[in-house]
């Protein structure tokens, strides 16, 4: 009877001992900081890998996924820069002459007839041997072309003549500034620096109310308008 329990209990051991010999599969779960690294593309430290014998799981297939992406499909994409076109200037309307303005008329290799002229109240200047040649509402180069003419007619077998603007014809301006009147024209030159010159406002001027007269045309303008030789600006009075 001894004899069997003895038998029965090195059974027993036998079961229990096999028993806890038998483990579950074991899985491997990677620190914070590659699972970071991977879903960021940010290098991971290198950590000595724990024993595990599982190939596959969750974990695994999360890491296999990130391992096959490309590493480029996590990093910002870099700016661009272009270059902008460049804005194309346009040229400046020709300058027609008129009364007031002063010239300098060169004719090349006749000092004599080389000067400055100012065009009268009638639109023409006066010249030695042509007499009187018209230039209102001509271009510098249009009026240089007529004296050409007229100097190869009798005068000077091939002139070359060359006309520029001295003087330009002055600007007036009246109404509500602090000195209103007539002044010399400034190439580039707007109703504000018109007023300026003038002296500025005087308390009294109705500022959104400025009136411009170029040629034939007249009317209300902002203070940033271009003007012209010859041009009138008027500055209205406000009634409070």
């Amino acid at each position: 009877m001894r004899g069997v329990r003895v038998h029965i209990a090195c059974v027993l051991a036998a079961l229990a001992l096999a028993g806890c010999m038998q483990t579950g599969q074991q899985v491997a779960y990677a620190p914070r900081s590659d699972l970071d690294a991977m879903a960021y593309g940010q290098p991971a430290r290198t950590t000595t890998p724990t024993a595990t014998a599982d190939s596959g799981g969750a974990i695994a297939a999360l890491r296999a996924s990130f391992a096959n992406s490309p590493r480029n499909a996590y990093v910002a994409a870099t700016p661009v820069a272009y270059a902008a076109a460049p804005v194309a200037t346009p040229h400046d309307a020709p300058y027609h002459l008129d009364a007031g303005d002063k010239l300098r008329v060169v004719v090349f290799g006749q000092d004599g007839l080389t000067n400055t002229y100012a065009i009268d109240a009638g639109g023409a200047i006066t010249m030695p041997l042509i007499g009187a040649v018209s230039a209102r509402g001509k271009t510098p180069a249009g009026l240089a072309a007529d004296i050409s003419a007229r100097l190869r007619n009798g005068y000077i077998r091939e002139p070359s003549v060359a006309v520029e603007v001295e003087t330009y014809r002055p600007f007036f301006i009246l109404g509500e500034v602090q000195a209103p009147g007539q002044y010399p024209y400034v190439p580039n030159m707007s109703v504000e620096s018109a007023v300026a010159i003038a002296g500025g406002f005087t308390p009294r001027a109705r500022r959104d109310a400025v009136t411009l007269t170029h040629n034939a045309g007249r009317g209300n303008v902002p203070l940033g308008t271009a003007i012209s030789p010859g041009d009138t600006i008027y500055v209205g009075e406000r009634w409070f």
